[in-house]
């Protein structure tokens, strides 16, 4: 199994593939998209999770996504269609760091995929470049909450803490007009959720050649959410603005 087919079998039941849950999820959109007709781009939209959510209570909102799986684009697609957002979602197959466009846009967001641009600060640099004046960036980003180990960071990666965090983003020229630091039931959920879904798939298809790996899979990645980030690892979203544009 690659990566693409065990995320998408984890995140059935968990579409949103941060740490979130729907109640956030609605809070963040309505700080980002104050009037309801902006024009958004998501860099590396996967199946489009945080666009189809705009679309379906925002009629008057425009949307693209960015993203290099054809696989996830092509859920995408069927879900814009099932609500019937279609004709106001237009969807990009490429590299997100890559993307180019003459239109700017109204807000830009890029919720738990900086590793696509090698960190935080450059995937802040991609979003400026398409960014209308007075709009608005929507970003997730993990930190860690108290020291790590050397194994955590080896896993998850160089975070800093939550306040150097924010600093770093205000330092780059952008003001913080509202946040969300995922609380302890929401990253509990969202990792019970993950494994519990893969392993669950294993389990109920236990003739399928993918079963074992899945989960055993499953069972690693469970023992290390517990044993070596769990109390260490947290996530933030930001909404900023650029301090001047």
């Amino acid at each position: 199994m690659n990566r693409e087919q065990i995320s998408r079998l984890a995140h059935a039941d968990h579409p949103i593939k941060s740490p979130l849950d729907d109640d956030s999820v609605r809070q963040l959109l309505e700080r980002a998209l104050p009037s309801g007709h902006e024009r958004v781009l998501d860099l590396g939209c996967g199946g489009g999770e945080w666009l189809l959510r705009a679309l379906a209570t925002r009629p008057r909102l425009h949307a693209d996504g960015v993203d290099i799986s054809e696989d996830a684009l092509a859920y995408a697609r069927e879900a814009a269609s099932n609500l019937g957002v279609q004709e106001r979602l237009v969807l990009h197959r490429q590299e997100a760091a890559d993307f180019a466009s003459s239109d700017s846009f109204d807000l830009v967001l890029s919720v738990g995929a900086t590793h696509a641009f090698g960190g935080l600060l450059p995937t802040l640099a991609s979003a400026r470049k398409h960014l209308a004046p007075g709009g608005r960036v929507l970003i997730g980003e993990g930190f860690w909450d108290r020291d790590p180990s050397h194994e955590a960071v080896e896993m998850l990666g160089d975070f800093t803490d939550l306040a150097t965090t924010v600093d770093h983003v205000v330092a780059d020229g952008w003001t913080p007009v509202y946040g969300h630091v995922s609380t302890r039931q929401e990253l509990d959920d969202y990792e019970w959720t993950l494994w519990g879904t893969l392993a669950s798939w294993a389990l109920d298809h236990p003739a399928d050649p993918d079963s074992s790996q899945a989960l055993a899979l499953a069972t690693t990645r469970r023992a290390e959410w517990l044993r070596v980030y769990r109390d260490t690892w947290g996530f933030v979203c930001m909404v900023l603005r650029q301090t001047s544009d």
